[in-house]
């Protein structure tokens, strides 16, 4: 496909990223071992990793430009974390480099039978600290910058950027995966989320995702949207409405929530959207919110062609990034970023599979 079919790249393509990096060691195998087993891998791939890795590696390959902040060792798995971030296009001037200790790096085995990974971490060290970066080149990072991300980690560091961002009025998206020290500071900031499947009622002690999407509106009062990522399942989002007060009138959230899952056409094999009118969203204990709430579908992968679901997550973020700085609804936004995480699905690692912009395969999703 011809990059001039496509829509014009977003104007300011500057993102700026702070959390995991790493090299990831993937060994397929045909299934899990049982203790003591000894067996062999089916196919073996070395590549770089890390939540925010992973999703400015894929915010790059559809075009932005994305600047990562984090910190690796100067040994071979840090050459190698460093190399691939530079051929792909992902800035790393502000990347700090320790003289001593080993960057961080993870064991991932893939059950070619269950389709489902096991990770081992080894965290890098000496671990990132603020003085590691000064403060003039941490905040210069940001200049120019559409989007700041953060992936949860590195949390001292990541405050201090994230406080600046603020502070310029660029918008934060955050990686909540699970519950961290002092993410909910940097919540506290934000004006984007995406979480995994048990965060949201994790962190709110709501009795549904739904509710939980709520709680975390009232408690977020600069949030502006919310989403939780299901897998295979697709995604759920909720959506603050601009127009508080103006909607008509008030309804039971996961009452609307099911209301929205009968809407899907389960026979369309690629991924969709339904969405509900603005409305006053409620959830009894907990209070309400005038919103509007998606429900987005994932692309039904052939077993045969699911290959890996290692930074699937990361992948979805890394659309989502592009989405808000192409300024595109949720209706666009949601299927684009679940077709994106599922073609990364197709090959082996976090970062093989992920698609060019100009992927045959995305053109629908960006007309």
């Amino acid at each position: 496909m011809s990059s001039d079919s496509l829509p014009p790249l977003p104007q300011n393509r500057i993102v700026v990223g702070c959390g995991g990096v790493g090299l990831d060691f993937l060994a397929a195998v045909a299934s899990y071992p049982n203790p003591d087993d000894k067996i062999r891998s089916t196919s073996l791939k070395v590549q770089g990793g890390g939540n925010a890795g992973n999703a400015l590696t894929c915010a790059a390959r559809l075009g932005l430009n994305p600047r990562i902040i984090s910190k690796i060792a100067d040994d071979p798995q840090g050459k190698g974390i460093l190399e691939e971030f530079e051929a792909v296009g992902v800035n790393t001037s502000f990347l700090t480099v320790s003289k001593e200790g080993n960057s961080p790096f993870t064991y991932i085995i893939v059950d070619n039978q269950t389709k489902t990974r096991t990770c081992i971490h080894t965290p890098g060290y000496p671990p990132m600290l603020p003085d590691d970066i000064s403060q003039w080149n941490l905040l210069s990072a940001l200049d120019g910058a559409r989007l700041a991300y953060f992936d949860g980690r590195l949390t001292e560091t990541a405050l201090i950027l994230a406080q600046e961002a603020a502070r310029r009025k660029i918008p934060i998206l955050i990686d909540a995966e699970r519950k961290r020290e002092r993410l909910d500071d940097l919540l506290q900031l934000a004006d984007y989320a995406v979480c995994s499947a048990k965060f949201p009622q994790a962190w709110t002690e709501a009795p549904s995702i739904a509710s939980a999407l709520v709680s975390m509106l009232l408690r977020l009062p600069n949030m502006k949207f919310v989403i939780v990522t299901l897998g295979e399942d697709g995604c759920i989002m909720l959506e603050r409405s601009e127009n508080e007060g103006l909607e008509s009138e008030e309804n039971d959230v996961d009452s609307l929530l099911e209301l929205l899952k009968q809407r899907k056409d389960d026979s369309v094999p690629f991924p969709a959207c339904v969405s509900s009118l603005v409305t006053k969203l409620r959830t009894n204990g907990i209070g309400a919110v005038s919103g509007r709430l998606f429900v987005g579908t994932a692309e039904k992968i052939p077993p045969s062609e699911l290959i890996d679901t290692t930074g699937a997550g990361d992948a979805f973020i890394g659309a989502v990034l592009y989405a808000i700085c192409a300024d595109m609804p949720p209706e666009k936004m949601l299927p684009f970023a679940a077709q994106v995480a599922a073609i990364g699905c197709r090959a082996l690692g976090a970062r093989t599979g992920l698609p060019q912009r100009i992927d045959p395969r995305l053109a629908y999703f960006l007309e």
